[in-house]
């Protein structure tokens, strides 16, 4: 792929996506013109999903620009000598960034747009009373009529009507059918068109939206073009080399790397690694300009495990689609971009997906979001989690207890009228992961030995912490406990792994319940 090199500086398009604006004001610029021209050479109807701010509108606007034919704009790129710039395709380009909540913002908002597109091409306007699928199958039809050439249509944020709306299911059903209808017309009129692109967040499964996006070839996870939005390492040290000499790259790596859709490459959110840039903080970019509280409040209904979150091997049908009636949380949380794919593994006739959080930044933001939504303290948690690990590292396991005690004593929980312990243990081990999860510790939850799952093994700073939590009704038998969690560790062989590492390997049990449900206490052995 070529890949322009900068010598100097140049200007950050923070915020740009439009592509004439960012070429007219000689920003930086990751040449995705190879991609794009592969893209047309093998096709002509596409679908992309990509979580937001990742690059699709600026994708959009790009392929606006090439097939209008504006060839000043791609002079010194890849397609350039590639592309006949003679031809000046008509385009219908729609977006539903606007107001789209309602069914009748929605039909509103589909009408303006397409008048602007008889504006632009000097049609007769069609009455405002023609519904949005007639009025687009007349605009391809009179388009092509009048230019002599067939269309090009783009579409995107094609899901935000219904995603805007998720938790009024109603609302949302009524937005999804008016969508499909509107989008049946690309099949209907195919003969008018030369090239369609559609991109948003989710992937709708083609029964979904029926016949109207059936004929749309899914590029989502199609490794040759897997990374045709975002950034990978090689375009960091070539194309943004200038704004790399005052940071640590492999900080870069953990905080922000790690995004695939089975490509070869990992993949960097532009907007954060622009924000960076610009501001020359590690911060969490992308997370802080949209929260995810529609998947905290779900994760929450239905009871999610937060440690389950991680590290999960799930069948590829189950996140490559989203049924508006019924969609697993992995689905969301994957085509968001809180979740990513890490491996494809094929067992039989069933293609299974690892999926795992990207980077630092979505690990430590999102189950600081969690905390925050389940307990109202996501702040006391993530000071914990920074705490508690200077004391793990330190060995200074009574300031660990203090620790976890001042932590639970300030947060109420939603099981203190439940009188299941396992509830009381299950609370406690979620909101330490939580904790710890907002730091750069390594975190192994419920990891699987030949014995069993540990409950969780920490590692960090040279050293392994092997925890097994138990609950216990009658204080009295807090000692009995802490043996039993620190018996089960060495008998079921939990810290055998790490024996060998040349790691200090600390056994470390921990008792919670008693009359007040909190933390009994801490035993810690070394292997």
């Amino acid at each position: 792929m070529h890949t322009q090199i900068h010598t100097g500086r140049r200007l950050l398009p923070t915020g740009i996506q439009t592509f004439s604006r960012l070429r007219n004001k000689g920003c930086y610029y990751v040449d995705k013109t190879p991609l794009i021209r592969r893209m047309i050479e093998e096709g002509d109807f596409y679908f992309l999903s990509r979580p937001r701010r990742f690059g699709k509108s600026l994708l959009v606007s790009t392929l606006k620009e090439l097939f209008e034919g504006n060839e000043p704009l791609f002079q010194g790129l890849d397609i350039h000598p590639h592309w006949d710039w003679s031809v000046r395709y008509p385009i219908v380009r729609l977006s539903f960034g606007g107001n789209v909540d309602t069914p009748e913002d929605l039909e509103k908002n589909v009408l303006t747009q397409l008048h602007e597109v008889e504006l632009t091409y000097d049609l007769k306007s069609l009455s405002q009373s023609t519904s949005p699928p007639d009025r687009l199958r007349s605009t391809l039809i009179r388009l092509h009529q009048t230019t002599g050439l067939q269309v090009v249509v783009l579409i995107d944020e094609y899901d935000r009507p219904v995603l805007n709306v998720l938790e009024d299911q109603e609302k949302a059903r009524v937005n999804r059918d008016k969508l499909r209808n509107l989008y049946s017309i690309l099949k209907d009129a195919e003969e008018h068109i030369r090239f369609v692109f559609v991109t948003g967040i989710t992937m709708f499964s083609k029964t979904s939206f029926s016949s109207g996006l059936n004929n749309l070839d899914d590029i989502s996870l199609y490794p040759p073009l897997a990374t045709i939005c975002g950034y990978t390492d090689h375009d960091l040290d070539t194309v943004f080399a200038p704004e790399l000499e005052e940071l640590d790259t492999n900080e870069i790596r953990v905080w922000y790397s790690g995004y695939n859709w089975l490509g070869e490459q990992k993949l960097y959110n532009p907007h954060d690694i622009l924000h960076l840039f610009k501001n020359q903080e590690f911060r969490a970019h992308w997370f802080k300009s949209g929260q995810p509280s529609y998947l905290y409040r779900l994760l929450t209904e239905r009871k999610v495990n937060p440690m389950e979150l991680e590290n999960r091997v799930v069948d590829a049908d189950l996140v490559s689609s989203f049924e508006l009636d019924k969609f697993s949380h992995e689905a969301l949380l994957f085509q968001s971009g809180y979740l990513t794919i890490t491996e494809k593994e094929k067992r039989g006739n069933h293609v299974l997906y690892h999926l795992n959080y990207p980077n630092f930044e979505v690990q430590s933001s999102f189950n600081k979001g969690l905390a925050e939504h389940i307990t109202g303290r996501g702040q006391e948690v993530e000071t914990a989690g920074v705490e508690l690990v200077h004391a793990l590292v330190d060995n200074n396991f009574s300031a660990v207890e203090k620790k976890i005690h001042a932590l639970f004593s300030g947060i109420p929980h939603p099981w203190h009228d439940s009188g299941d312990l396992g509830h009381y243990e299950s609370w406690y081990a979620n909101l330490l992961y939580m904790s710890f999860r907002t730091t750069q510790i390594d975190i192994k939850a419920e990891e699987a030995t030949s014995g069993g799952r540990s409950d969780m093994v920490l590692e960090h700073g040279g050293q392994v912490f092997v925890l097994e939590f138990k609950a216990v009704e009658d204080v009295a038998k807090k000692e009995e406990m802490l043996g039993s969690a620190i018996a089960q560790i060495r008998e079921r062989g939990y810290a055998e792994k790490y024996r060998d590492s040349g790691e200090s390997v600390h056994l470390i049990g921990m008792v919670f319940g008693g009359p007040k449900r909190t933390l009994l206490g801490i035993r810690a052995e070394l292997l």
